[in-house]
């Protein structure tokens, strides 16, 4: 039996949310090495986004340059494409974050897009072909637009 046993202002507790980050992390291996597998699927997102953001932009000016019958709807559509690539790119620099992992620009040669990354301690280049990059912004754009068209027939239905 404890001194605080029997004493009211004991009986709810409040937890501050550094200390609950503190609670919940204690029982979590800290991650030492290299790097894993998801985390080199995560740092080809992280490159990806911004290529993604930059065609996005793209037509979306040259959209609005044009005399197009539903320019208005495919404007939303390709705004509402870029705030779901944003909150994926905020998402998945937040984990690299998390994980202490550092992306940095550095040369394109031979049609392979390289970039430096530190992670934990560790120090390496990521090289993607720019075809497979290609092919991944496809069917992440596919992707993106099948959850626009999964929305519009939810509402629909309403």
């Amino acid at each position: 039996m404890s001194k605080l046993d029997g004493n009211e202002r004991w009986k709810s507790k409040m937890l501050l949310t550094e200390h609950q980050e503190q609670y919940e992390n204690r029982n979590k291996s800290l991650q030492t090495g290299r790097i894993t597998t998801e985390e080199l699927t995560m740092i080809r997102d992280a490159i990806m986004f911004p290529h993604m953001l930059t065609m996005c932009d793209k037509s979306l000016q040259d959209l609005r340059s044009s005399r197009h019958l539903f320019k208005q709807l495919f404007e939303q559509v390709i705004l509402v494409i870029m705030d779901y690539i944003t909150k994926d790119m905020s998402k998945i620099n937040r984990e690299l974050r998390q994980r202490n992992i550092k992306i940095f620009s550095d040369e394109t040669h031979d049609g392979i897009i390289y970039h430096r990354y530190i992670c934990r301690g560790y120090e390496d280049r990521f090289g993607i072909v720019r075809e497979v990059l290609r092919s991944e912004i496809s069917i992440l754009f596919t992707k993106y637009a099948a959850n626009i068209l999964t929305q519009l027939k939810a509402d629909q239905s309403i």
